[in-house]
C-alpha cells in the first residue's frame, strides 16, 4: 500500500496526518483520498503540490507499494 502523508491544511481537512491507499497511479490515490475525506479535503487538494518519494509528481505517475506520497498545501507566513 502507498503511504500518504498530509501536511498543514490537508491534515486538518482529513483529520489525520497520514494513511495508506492501494493504487497504481497518483491520480488513483488522490481519488481514493478525496472519496474518504470529502469536499473540504478536495478543496485543499486543488491548490496543493503532490510529491512522491521527495520528488514532484504528475497525476499519471506509476506507484510502487513502498512509495510515499505527500500532499503539500501552499504555505504562507512571514
Amino acid at each position: 500500500m502507498v503511504q500518504v502523508r498530509l501536511f498543514g491544511p490537508a491534515r486538518e481537512a482529513a483529520g489525520v496526518a497520514g494513511c495508506e491507499f492501494e493504487g497504481e497511479r497518483v491520480c488513483e490515490i488522490l481519488h481514493a483520498a478525496t472519496n474518504l475525506f470529502g469536499e473540504g479535503f478536495a478543496a485543499v487538494l486543488a491548490s496543493s503540490k503532490v510529491w512522491v518519494n521527495g520528488e514532484p509528481a504528475d497525476m499519471d505517475d506509476l506507484l510502487e507499494p513502498s512509495d510515499e506520497l505527500a500532499i503539500l498545501p501552499p504555505v504562507s507566513g512571514g
